[in-house]
């Protein structure tokens, strides 16, 4: 059992860790400058959706729409929960402070590991959109009188299923790290979503849903007994912290069975690719760069949580076409930010030997925006798979709406994100699940940017799906796609410039 004086000690590491890496920020005045962005929209969600007037708006779309979010909020409650624990799986226990290469001279102990972890989770953009929808339809839900009570519950929520979620993950990534953890882990992983499907199709997945305790706090939140949920959720939310320190020191005392595989095996040479299109250069690269994205462990579980993640949240809480619409622009950007926001950093130190290569810099750059563009479509078509599952085929309006969206929203981080990666390369090791792309703070930034564009987009794309025109979503739509081309195409000419693509090369294969 882990003692106070460990706790304090770590915590006094944590806090030194976080006051390392806030210094090494590149630009401190916009690190600051978002913070406080991420601030006032999460103040926005939690208050804004108070003041609308529901009784003056006479459509019996929005009445249907409003009841529906009261009486799926529990099941949102536990959405948050279920991402909690995916985001932690997949990352293998939680994200790190510092790199395990950087770690490796320092003295981090398990428990300093678990508590920045739990620091870094808000540095997620699923994480953020989640709290704040929660937020958004707890004050849309809510009494004014009781506004504050119930934004508290959520909250308090939100730090329970966070550490909650963080014991699970350090719990599962120790079972994957044992002999046959890995193999164990997935079955278990598919039997959990063969049950879902199983009472889905029975017709018991939602009142299984509302009998649980989230259901509870979702109807306790906006009255009087909301300081009995915040007092048993910050109880909750302790144990869970206490609790997760000892699977975490279980994992990161076993040796990463998953990464050694692939830092350590042996492929064998494979034929020279035969291109379906394009140029055999082409093809090559294209094998190259997708062989780098799912040789990344971190990178092949993010995948797979984002795509059937939303999508299987979707089921649950049976979300309408007007809310599903949100999910593939916000997916696409989780997806992008696995990688894409720093898309050079797959080869490493192996980016010097890439230049020698003798194809063109037109190829390298266009080829890598399909690979990363191809990651983000296979994740957000999934979500809008599962959606075709659960709501079946949507109106004219409404397909047109979702299309259009879609191939605006990909396109539209697609050009954000190159431009990005050749602007403001860094240099990373991601052969650990944990590793991010980019330092953390500068994944704060672009998580919420990204959150901010896609979602925007989406809303406005979901008030077109309202109106009778189906013409208007496609001839929306070529504004924006222009928009983005010439920005991907303006990120192209920056990295074909020599100078430009020297710099990029020399910083990230600094590994």
């Amino acid at each position: 059992m882990t003692s106070s004086t460990d706790w304090v000690g770590s915590a006094r590491d944590t806090r030194h860790l976080v006051a390392f890496r806030a210094r090494t920020v590149r630009r401190p005045a916009a690190a600051v400058g978002g913070a406080l962005v991420v601030v006032a929209l999460t103040v926005g969600f939690a208050v804004a959706p108070a003041y609308f007037d529901l009784e003056a708006v006479r459509s019996e779309t929005v009445q249907k729409a409003v009841t529906a979010l009261q009486a799926n909020l529990g099941a949102a409650f536990l959405g948050f929960l279920a991402l909690s624990v995916s985001s932690a799986m997949s990352s293998g226990g939680g994200r790190e402070l510092l790199s395990r290469s950087e770690a490796a001279i320092h003295p981090i102990s398990p428990v300093t590991e678990h508590l920045g972890a739990l620091l870094l989770a808000p540095v997620n953009l699923a994480w953020l959109v989640q709290m704040w929808g929660l937020l958004a339809v707890s004050a849309l839900v809510a009494e004014p009188a009781h506004l504050l009570g119930a934004q508290l519950v959520v909250l308090a929520w939100v730090l329970a299923a966070s550490a909650a979620g963080q014991a699970i993950g350090w719990a599962v990534e120790g079972v994957r790290r044992t002999a046959h953890g890995v193999v164990v882990v997935r079955v278990a992983g598919g039997l959990v979503v063969l049950a879902l499907a199983g009472l889905h199709l029975a017709g018991a997945l939602g009142p299984l849903v509302r009998a649980l305790p989230t259901t509870w706090l979702a109807e306790a939140a906006p009255t009087a007994r909301w300081p009995v949920a915040v007092l048993v959720l910050l109880v909750v939310a302790a144990a869970a912290v206490v609790a997760g320190a000892r699977p975490a020191a279980w994992a990161l005392g076993l040796p990463p069975r998953e990464e050694l595989r692939v830092q350590s095996g042996v492929h064998e040479a494979r034929h020279v690719p035969e291109p379906r299109w394009g140029s055999p250069e082409r093809a090559l690269l294209r094998r190259l760069d997708r062989g780098s994205v799912w040789r990344s462990v971190g990178m092949r579980r993010g995948l797979l949580v984002l795509g059937f993640g939303p999508g299987l949240i979707a089921l649950v809480t049976g979300l309408q076409w007007s809310s599903v619409m949100l999910l593939p622009g916000l997916t696409a950007s989780g997806a992008a930010l696995l990688f894409g926001v720093n898309a050079w950093c797959l080869d490493g130190k192996g980016m010097v030997w890439r230049e020698t290569l003798p194809v063109s810099a037109r190829d390298v750059f266009d080829v890598r925006a399909l690979v990363v563009a191809e990651c983000m479509v296979m994740v957000s078509g999934v979500t809008v798979v599962l959606a075709l599952l659960r709501n079946g085929l949507p109106p004219l309006v409404t397909g047109l709406s979702v299309a259009a969206c879609w191939l605006v929203v990909v396109v539209q981080v697609l050009a954000v994100v190159m431009t990005w990666s050749v602007r403001s390369p860094y240099s990373v090791d991601l052969s650990s699940p944990r590793a991010t792309p980019a330092p953390h703070a500068a994944m704060a930034g672009y998580a919420g940017r990204l959150s901010l564009v896609t979602t925007l987009t989406a809303m406005l794309f979901t008030a077109f799906a309202a109106l009778p025109w189906a013409w208007l979503p496609v001839a929306v739509a070529v504004p924006f796609l222009a928009w983005s081309s010439y920005r991907l195409r303006r990120a192209r000419r920056r990295w074909i410039g020599p100078a430009e693509r020297a710099r990029v090369v020399l910083t990230v294969a600094a590994v």
